[in-house]
């Protein structure tokens, strides 16, 4: 029997338009939706389908329509493969995504979780609003070769590593002077190109400081149980079962690189011979292939 892992993923995903052909032929998905318009004050399915883009951009949206709708593309996943999840070992999550990861291995409720991310966007919109500052991913480079150019563009202003996604994609966040100088860099340097992401800030850096102190203050009033299935963490690409652990890597992950690329690494040495993106886009299929692109992974689109 295969090994099983599902990924979910984060922030950047999101494209006006999604989830509504969904929720239109799966009940149990739109039901999601409307549970969490009575816990958002407003229609976040309506958002999803009709925008604007620069609503659905920001971070205190995007955030919770990418993890509702990747709920609901898991509803989806149930009617189209029923016993998807009977060889499940592990589930992950990028970024955000690890919330949607442990909602779905039982460590916090779907209200929980959405009332936790909610205050998570909103205080990483609060933070990315103090300085203008950004993430660039640049792709065609070796790592060595992006943390020298790095520690050159500082000289513009902070800039750090923030997404060690997959080989010749790494994301990068800091100011935008810092962002732009780096651009040019990559490009002299022999980058294939450098992409702008679609956030608001520099996500998982000190620059989302006091971010972190309001994420801890709306966890700590929330119950988390063990998970049903291992979760791996963004911070350490390692599986936690321990409620209290989890609880201190989320709060430590919005300062912290996310680390994607040891976290495939792992799984696949784990014997994982089988993924499933469950949510917006294509994104992590992409990744996965980089770290081995004989893979096996399927697509539940949102």
């Amino acid at each position: 029997m295969a090994r099983t892992a599902f990924l979910f993923p984060g922030q950047g995903a999101q494209t006006v338009g999604m989830a509504g052909p969904m929720c239109a032929t799966v009940p149990a998905a739109k039901a999601l939706f409307d549970r969490a318009a009575d816990i958002l004050g407003y229609d976040l399915l309506g958002v999803c389908v009709n925008g604007p883009a620069e609503r659905l951009n920001a971070t205190d949206v995007s955030q919770p329509a990418i993890f509702v709708a990747s709920l609901a593309a898991l509803e989806q996943l149930k009617i189209a493969e029923p016993d998807a999840a009977a060889s499940m070992v592990a589930t992950a999550g990028l970024s955000l995504g690890e919330y949607t990861a442990l909602v779905f291995a039982g460590v916090m409720t779907f209200e929980d979780g959405l009332k936790v991310v909610q205050a998570r966007g909103r205080a990483m919109q609060d933070a990315a609003e103090v300085i203008s500052s950004g993430m660039v991913s640049v792709l065609g480079l070796d790592l060595a070769d992006i943390e020298a150019l790095v520690i050159e563009a500082r000289s513009a202003g902070m800039l750090e590593m923030a997404n060690y996604l997959c080989p010749g994609n790494t994301a990068l966040s800091g100011v935008l002077p810092a962002i732009e100088r780096i651009e040019k860099l990559c490009v002299e340097k022999g980058g294939i190109r450098t992409v702008r992401l679609p956030v608001a800030g520099a996500f998982h850096t000190v620059l989302m400081k006091p971010a972190d102190e309001k994420l801890a203050a709306a966890l700590a009033g929330v119950t988390l149980s063990t998970p049903t299935v291992p979760v791996w963490s963004n911070v350490d690409a390692k599986p936690h079962s321990d409620p209290s652990e989890i609880r201190q890597l989320l709060v430590k992950q919005v300062l912290s690189p996310v680390r994607w690329e040891d976290t495939m690494r792992a799984l696949l040495a784990d014997g994982v011979d089988r993924f499933y993106e469950i949510g917006p886009g294509r994104v992590l299929a992409s990744l996965v292939k980089r770290v081995n692109r004989k893979a096996d992974i399927r697509n539940i689109t949102a």
